[in-house]
């Protein structure tokens, strides 16, 4: 038997290769007294409590001391929270990320008179503040994000009880991390040179590309039997994630939890709805892709774990993290000489954590706050697949960057709404690109199945997860147990309607509700699929030269938090009250589709 593969320790990483938290704090001694400045400093925006009404300046007062709690907070969480997920496994670092994250909610305690409390001000006396005091205009837009809601403000002792109860009531979703990310121990399975390996959820997504269906089949069939084995516990950490949501949103006066979600970045709920009509009325396009596989890939039956395998057989592009920076480079140059700067700052200035090490978090992300570098997690393993996460995060990175250049701390973020549209504007620059360098059959056609199966998963498969999430929230609300068999059975009948008569109904697939960390995040998912379809939208305005589109671009991942989502997007040219942006991006997945086939009838 071969010697398996075991995943480096931290320590013995190459520093090059890890991100530079330095610029954070210089050690964690430093944050150890940052921490203790802060917490002195919560008694000092609890003594504005009670004093909004008496003039402009006081107002002012508190209104900057509670904004300055909330930049220390974050830098402070941050860094623990970047130091634990680069080793899960080290006490250190979970006890920093336990006691940041502790901070966080005596700080939403501290600050949760503010927003009963100015909803109780008189809208005359508001208004001449701003009138009174010239400081306080670059506020006018953030006041009114929090009055326009006020009818679903309680008071300032009911919101400071919920506050300080956050830690409690959110303590299911830190459990899943952990478990699922430190405690889970996945079994030894072949590799694609018949060596053993160690599965991970890194490794995971890596053999059910293989080519060797044995490979992704053992990976597959593995990887369930552990959520399988824990079914229950994973069914009663999110059944409680679902009912905080559901709590929060009855004792706010919503009527569902979707509409609180939606509501804080002022989405219409007819937007998912909408997302979800949509994509279930062009289902038969990817039951069609489902049906081209696998006769490509000659198959007598298809599996869930033959989704992801290149459809031309052996990856024809391949790419080493060195080659993958020169690809960005080359993919997003048509963004300008100002874009370009950001992503030399990203790979120069160890913006990124590169490779998967023992204990590491799973999965990739973007990540800090106004005071930081925007931070960006990979768990790099060659392949195009990896190309397009880390042009996806520089996406998220350089938006952010971006955003705290350009706005003030309070502007210094963007919503979620708008999260994923400038990740995946890149995703779709960079497959432009790749078409537009490649001449060789076999690699376009692998390019454009790459960007099917990117489309069937942050499209289609995000969609279903949004509709499985609404599906739990909507259970949850009428009584039903969200039991371990009752998740599993609904999932799997959902995944078969998804995709079709073409794919066997594995068992197995029924437990993959049990892994999706997005589903404690609180109707998150279906922004994937909006924001991709609407950087389909952009990016086609951005290659086909439209006057004033990269103008329009830039000013958009420039605008943070300043105005409202929507409004955000419709400056930046995507109307997306309107269907019109999600059929037109089916119509670019049928033309690929269509694309395709033809490339691999000239191979």
């Amino acid at each position: 038997m071969t010697e398996s593969k075991a995943l480096p320790l931290r320590e013995e990483l190459p520093l090059e290769q890890t991100w530079d938290l330095t610029v954070i704090y210089k050690s964690d001694e430093k944050w150890e007294e940052d921490f203790k400045k802060t917490e002195i400093s919560l008694d000092e925006v609890k003594n504005f409590q009670g004093q909004l009404e008496t003039d402009a300046t006081t107002f002012l007062r508190a209104l900057e001391s509670m904004l300055d709690l909330s930049r220390k907070v974050s830098a402070l969480f941050v860094y623990a929270h970047l130091k634990n997920d680069q080793d899960t496994a080290n006490s250190t670092y979970q006890a920093m990320n336990d006691r940041a994250r502790y901070l966080a909610a005596l700080s939403q305690e501290a600050t949760s008179w503010f927003e009963p409390e100015l909803i109780a001000l008189p809208e005359e006396q508001l208004s001449n503040y701003f009138d009174e005091k010239e400081e306080l205009k670059q506020y006018k837009h953030y006041i009114s994000q929090l009055t326009a809601n006020k009818a679903h403000v309680l008071t300032a002792e009911m919101e400071a009880l919920l506050a300080a109860a956050s830690e409690v009531l959110t303590s299911s979703s830190q459990t899943f991390s952990v478990l699922n990310n430190a405690d889970l121990k996945f079994p030894i399975v072949t590799g694609e040179d018949g060596e053993d390996v160690q599965l991970s959820h890194g490794m995971y997504g890596e053999l059910l590309e293989s080519t060797n269906r044995e490979v992704r089949k053992e990976a597959f069939e593995k990887m369930y039997e552990v959520y399988e084995s824990f079914k229950n516990t994973f069914a009663s950490t999110l059944s409680a994630n679902i009912k905080h949501h559901n709590f929060q949103a009855k004792v706010h006066h919503f009527k569902s939890a979707r509409e609180s979600a939606l509501s804080d970045n002022h989405i219409p709920e007819a937007v998912h709805d909408t997302l979800i009509e949509v994509v279930n009325d062009h289902l038969p396009l990817l039951h069609k892709y489902m049906n081209l596989r696998k006769q490509v890939l000659e198959l007598d039956e298809m599996h869930m774990y033959d989704l992801y395998t290149p459809i031309t057989g052996e990856a024809s592009l391949k790419y080493t993290y060195d080659e993958a920076k020169e690809k960005t480079l080359e993919g997003l140059d048509v963004l300008g000489p100002e874009y370009k700067d950001v992503l030399d700052n990203a790979f120069d200035s160890r913006w990124i954590d590169i490779i998967e090490n023992k204990g590491k978090r799973s999965g990739a992300y973007s990540s800090g706050m106004y005071d930081t570098n925007p931070y960006i997690l990979l768990n790099w393993h060659d392949s195009l697949n990896h190309l397009y996460t880390l042009v996806h995060e520089l996406g998220h990175s350089a938006h952010s960057y971006f955003t705290r250049k350009n706005q003030p701390y309070v502007y210094g973020n963007y919503s979620i709404f708008l999260a994923e549209i400038a990740s995946t504007t890149n995703e779709n620059l960079l497959t432009d690109y790749l078409l537009a360098s490649t001449e060789d059959p076999k690699a376009r056609a692998y390019v454009l199945s790459h960007y099917l199966d990117g489309f069937k998963g942050t499209v289609f498969r995000q969609t279903q997860f949004a509709e499985f999430e609404h599906f739990m929230h909507e259970e949850a609300a009428k009584g039903t147990p969200l039991t371990a068999d009752y998740l599993s059975e609904n999932y799997r009948n959902l995944n078969a309607k998804y995709y079709g008569d073409t794919v066997e109904k594995d068992d197995a697939i029924q437990f993959e509700w049990a892994r999706i960390p997005h589903f404690y995040y609180n109707y998150y998912v279906y922004q994937y699929s909006t924001g991709f379809c609407a950087a389909t939208a952009l990016a086609d305005k951005i290659l086909k030269g439209e006057e004033g589109s990269l103008d329009k671009y830039l000013s958009y991942l420039k605008s943070g938090s300043s105005d409202y989502p929507i409004e955000v997007m419709k400056k930046a040219g995507v109307d997306m009250t309107e269907r019109d942006y999600l059929e037109r991006a089916m119509a670019v997945f049928a033309e690929r589709l269509d694309e395709l086939e033809k490339a691999l009838d000239s191979i």
